[in-house]
């Protein structure tokens, strides 16, 4: 592990290390706060990206791992979840909930475990790319691993 990593990305490395995922947090050289922009950085398609956005689902938080190609459809994850309302998060519901800033919110490495959805489009690539808990971090991941480390749901988001 580089020595050089952000204190929240060796976190999540670490959290990546116990729960047996493959992938090494890698430092961008500029910070990525489109998918687009992550992509032109990694050489990948946008689809590729795994997007963090955590809403608020009445009251909790919840984590939509969404394809850089996709918008979440807010009343169709509301609806898959079993929640009367949801809303994206502010940022200080999204530290809080995840000890992580906004654009930097990986799948792992939370103070506590978070309600998560992964989109059944990230299936599609070989490679996926999510955040690793600082904006200049990523990891390298599959869809089956994002759903296997997160506890999570496969679901379609949009």
């Amino acid at each position: 592990m580089p020595e050089k990593l952000p204190s929240n990305a060796v976190v999540v490395q670490t959290a990546l290390r116990e729960l047996g995922a493959g992938g090494e947090i890698v430092v961008l050289p500029e910070k990525a706060p489109t998918a687009a922009t992550a992509a032109a950085q990694l050489g990948c398609e946008v689809g590729a990206i795994a997007n963090s956005l955590i809403f608020d689902a009445d009251g909790a938080p919840l984590l939509v791992l969404t394809s850089g190609a996709h918008r979440v459809d807010v009343e169709l994850i509301a609806r898959t979840v079993g929640a009367a309302k949801v809303r994206r998060a502010t940022p200080e519901f999204v530290r809080a909930a995840t000890g992580q800033p906004i654009g930097g919110v990986a799948p792992v490495g939370h103070p506590a475990p978070v309600q998560t959805l992964v989109d059944n489009w990230l299936g599609k690539h070989e490679v996926v790319w999510a955040a690793g808990g600082h904006p200049l971090t990523v990891f390298p991941t599959t869809f089956e691993e994002l759903v296997r480390i997160t506890g999570g749901t496969a679901a379609d988001v949009e």
